[in-house]
């Protein structure tokens, strides 16, 4: 590949969305710039993973238009399409894949099959894949059947330590769009029978999964939780950077993680950590301060946040374990080189 690829880079709606995904997309982006490519911004239609026939109409047209030597597609536009309609672009695709469609908690049986057909149809078909976590390349190979799958994990850009609350309430962060996927259900039900000055920030749009977002609200009221929980929404930039500075514990209940980009950044900060073991095992929070429980288990989560709560001295050893291991975080222009990696791979499978 030439010192200065040129390529599409493809994803539903804004990139500015608040999720993990976009902050990926845009962060990966900007990192290749950096290195010297020249990258397009192609944005799709917003109803993905589940586009009408339209939707994908404009799709295929606003990628044949995307100029490029490659197109990279984010996994969750491109796992979505038909195998077919992706036979008719002429150039090479890498699917970015950050954690397979199917496995989305909430979906029904007929759901989860119709997305994991046409997921493994369409990455049988890309030139190149990429997949967000060694997990994620894992789970990828053995259920689809496909053999090359890159890694380029999110990087990470260095932060202050986390100076904590100071005011005698362990602050609990939480970060991370509203869904069943994120296990908050687990956390405020957890919470409930958690004695001690505690309070919880939750951060993260509400708007994606409006029924989840209902039944938190309404758990919240049944617990009499709501002088202690705040949901916050999205936060910009800098008000997110305040949230991780002024906590003492990071928390993250999700039932699945592609990587979990919040849990690095809680790492960066120096933070102790409650994590699913499912979250945890996509690998971001390795090396770290971390604390784990089964996805969905209330018992075990209440224990763990119990303890959190009550033991500082606990806390400030699972802080240092973290801290030191932000200085081994891997940074973006790393990530970056990864994904040159594989579009060299996706240029060569055509030429």
């Amino acid at each position: 590949m030439s010192p200065a690829p040129a390529l599409g880079f493809a994803f539903p709606g804004s990139l500015d969305t608040p999720t993990g995904g976009y902050v990926y997309d845009r962060r990966m982006i900007r990192a290749l710039r950096e290195l010297g490519a020249h990258v397009e911004e192609c944005a799709l239609p917003t109803r993905f993973p589940w586009p009408t026939q339209a939707d994908i109409a404009e799709t295929l047209a606003r990628l044949r238009a995307a100029r490029g030597d490659v197109l990279v597609v984010d996994g969750l536009a491109y796992g979505a399409l038909p195998d077919s309609a992706l036979a008719d672009l002429a150039t090479p695709v890498v699917a970015l894949v950050h954690h397979p469609l199917f496995l989305e908690t909430g979906l029904s049986p007929d759901m989860s099959a119709a997305l994991k057909q046409t997921e493994g149809a369409a990455l049988r078909r890309a030139a190149a894949i990429v997949a967000t976590s060694a997990l994620t390349a894992r789970v990828v190979r053995e259920t689809f059947g496909v053999r090359d799958v890159l890694v380029a994990e999110p990087g990470v850009d260095p932060a202050p330590r986390a100076a904590g609350a100071g005011d005698g309430v362990v602050d609990l962060l939480a970060v991370g769009a509203v869904s069943p996927r994120k296990g908050y259900d687990t956390l405020l039900r957890a919470l409930a029978g958690v004695c001690g000055a505690w309070r919880l920030t939750i951060v993260g749009a509400r708007d994606r999964a409006p029924d989840c977002a209902r039944t938190l609200d309404r758990l919240v009221d049944e617990f009499g939780l709501r002088e202690s929980v705040v949901f916050s929404g999205a936060l910009e930039e800098a008000a997110l950077a305040a949230a991780y500075a002024r906590a003492d514990v990071f928390v993250h209940p999700a039932f699945l993680e592609g990587y979990g980009m919040a849990l690095a950044e809680a790492v960066a900060r120096g933070l102790p950590i409650l994590a699913s073991a499912e979250a945890a095992a996509a690998g971001a929070a390795e090396g770290a301060g971390l604390v784990t429980a089964p996805a969905g288990d209330v018992t075990a989560f209440a224990a763990a946040l119990g303890r959190l709560v009550a033991d500082e001295e606990w806390r400030t050893r699972l802080a240092a374990r973290s801290w030191d291991a932000a200085g081994r975080q891997m940074r973006w222009q790393d990530s970056a080189r990864k994904m040159l990696r594989a579009l060299q791979l996706a240029r060569s499978a055509y030429s």
